[in-house]
C-alpha cells in the first residue's frame, strides 16, 4: 500500500484515482459478441460459451430438476445463512414501498403517482473466482417486492456445465422466473435482445468483469436500461486514533480480495495507526486464501494521512467511496457529514461484510466516484413511476388561461387551442 502523508489539495485529484478502467476500448470486441447474438441466438450463445467459459452445452435453461436438486447440496448451516440474509433484505426494501399520494395543486386540478413494477428484468451474477450468490439475493429480492412479472437471471456454469448450488438455492428462495447457464458479454446480449430460449428485458442489473460493464454500456445506449455505471470495487475506512488497527487491516483485506483491480483506502487523522495497520494488513494477508488476489489489490490501494476530521472527510466527499466503513469516536457526529458515499458502515463493530450479506442494505452500488449522482440499488431501481392528473371543469377554468397564454408565447397554437376548446364548451353549456 501506497502512504501518503499530508497530501496538498492540489494533489486531490491524482492521488484519489481509480485503476484505469477503459472499457471503450473494449467496445469494437464486444459489439462483435453482441451483434451475433442479436442475428443469431441460442446458436451464438451456446458458441461463445464454448468459447469463454470452456464448456460445452447442449441447452442454455436450468432444468426445474437441478434448481429443485440444489438445497440438498448445501450445508444446513449454509441454506441457514441465505434464509437469514433473504429475510433482512427483504425487510429492509419492503420498508421503501411507495404510497402514492394525491395533491390538489389548485381547486380542481389533482396530480398523483402510481409505482409499477418493471414487468421484466435480467439480473447478471458473475461466477469467475467466486460463486456470488448474495448478488442473486440482493437483486431478485426486491425485483420480486416491486412486482416485477418476470426475473431472468444468468450466470456462466462451470466446465461441466454446472451452476454452483448456492446460486440455485438463492434463485429459487427469492423468486426467480428463469436461470440459464450463460456468462460475460452473452449474456447480456441474450437479455437485451432475447434469443430462443432467453426472454428479452426490459433492464439488466448486476457487476461484472470490465467486458460485461462494456456490454451493458452499449446495449444501455438503445435496447434496454441499465442499474448503473459500474468499475472495480472499493473501500474506503475512515479512522481516527480510537480505531483498531486489527479491525481496520480486515476491513482493507475484505475489499482487496474482491479481484485485482479493487481499491482499499485508509484515511485517517493518526500516524500512528497508520504504523499499526500497516503490520497488521501484513500479518492477515497471508492467512488469506486469495492472498496473491489481495497482494494485488494492496499496489492500488493507499494510506493518507491528514492533519484533522474536517480535511478528513472533505477528501473522502471528493473520493465518493463505494462503501464507506467510519471508525471514529464520534462516527454518528461523522456520519452527518457525509454526502457522497454508496454505503456507509458505522462504528468499530459494523464491517463492510454486513452490508455484502445479511444486514439488509443492498451491495449493489456505484464506483469510481458515481456515488456523487448514483444511489445503490434499492426498491425504487425496480420500479417506474406514472404519473396521473384529472381536471374538473373548475379545474379547467382555473387553470386554462395560464396555459393558453403559456401555448401562445411559446407559438404553439395547437396546445392552445386543446384547452381554447374546453373552455367553449364549458361556456356553450
Amino acid at each position: 500500500m501506497k502512504l501518503i502523508e499530508y497530501p496538498s489539495k492540489e494533489q486531490w485529484t491524482e492521488l484519489l484515482k481509480r485503476p484505469a478502467l477503459d472499457t471503450e476500448s473494449l467496445f469494437d470486441k464486444v459489439r462483435t459478441i453482441i451483434n451475433k447474438v442479436k442475428t443469431e441466438g441460442d446458436r451464438a450463445v451456446l458458441e461463445y460459451e464454448s468459447m469463454f467459459d470452456k464448456v460445452s452445452l447442449s441447452v442454455l435453461p436450468v432444468s426445474s430438476q437441478e434448481m429443485e436438486a440444489a438445497a440438498g447440496k448445501l450445508s444446513s448451516e449454509l441454506r441457514n445463512a441465505i434464509s437469514l440474509a433473504k429475510q433482512n433484505i427483504e425487510t429492509f426494501h419492503a420498508s421503501q414501498r411507495f404510497t402514492g399520494k394525491k395533491v390538489e395543486t389548485m381547486n380542481g386540478v389533482t396530480c398523483w403517482q402510481k409505482a409499477v413494477g418493471i414487468e421484466k428484468v435480467g439480473l447478471y451474477v458473475p461466477g469467475g473466482t467466486a460463486p456470488l450468490f448474495s448478488t442473486v439475493l440482493m437483486l431478485a429480492v426486491p425485483a420480486k417486492i416491486a412486482g416485477c412479472r418476470e426475473i431472468v437471471l444468468c450466470t456462466p456454469p462451470d466446465k461441466e456445465g454446472n451452476i454452483h448450488p448456492a446460486i440455485l438455492f438463492a434463485a429459487q428462495l427469492a423468486g426467480v422466473s428463469k436461470v440459464f447457464k450463460i456468462g460475460g458479454v452473452q449474456a447480456i446480449a441474450a437479455m437485451a435482445y432475447g434469443t430462443e430460449s432467453v426472454p428479452k428485458v426490459y433492464k439488466i442489473f448486476g457487476p461484472g468483469n470490465q467486458y460485461v460493464t462494456a456490454a451493458k454500456q452499449l446495449v444501455g445506449q438503445r435496447e434496454v436500461a441499465i442499474d448503473m455505471p459500474a468499475g472495480p470495487s472499493e473501500v474506503e475506512v475512515l479512522a481516527d486514533e480510537t480505531a483498531n488497527p486489527v479491525f481496520v487491516a480486515a476491513d482493507l483485506l475484505s475489499q482487496a480480495e474482491h479481484g485485482v483491480d479493487s481499491q482499499a483506502v485508509l484515511v485517517t487523522t493518526s500516524k500512528q495507526l497508520i504504523g499499526e495497520v500497516m503490520k497488521e494488513v501484513e500479518r492477515q494477508l497471508e492467512r488469506l486464501p486469495r492472498k496473491e488476489i489481495a497482494a494485488c489489490s494492496l499496489e492500488n490501494s493507499k494510506l493518507i494521512l491528514v492533519n484533522n476530521m474536517d480535511e478528513a472527510l472533505e477528501l473522502t466527499n471528493a473520493y465518493a467511496p463505494e462503501h464507506l466503513i467510519v471508525e471514529t469516536k464520534n462516527y454518528q457526529e461523522v456520519a452527518e457529514r457525509v454526502v457522497n458515499a454508496g454505503s456507509v458502515f458505522l462504528g468499530s463493530l459494523t464491517p463492510e461484510s454486513a452490508g455484502d450479506y445479511a444486514s439488509g442494505t443492498n451491495h449493489t452500488l456505484p464506483t469510481n466516484g458515481y456515488a456523487k449522482a448514483y444511489s445503490a440499488v434499492s426498491l425504487d431501481s425496480f420500479i417506474r413511476k406514472i404519473t396521473f392528473q384529472e381536471i374538473t371543469p373548475e379545474g379547467i377554468r382555473n387553470i386554462g388561461p395560464a396555459i393558453e397564454e403559456m401555448a401562445a408565447n411559446e407559438r404553439l397554437d395547437g396546445h392552445k387551442n386543446a384547452v381554447t376548446v374546453r373552455l367553449q364548451s364549458l361556456n356553450v353549456k
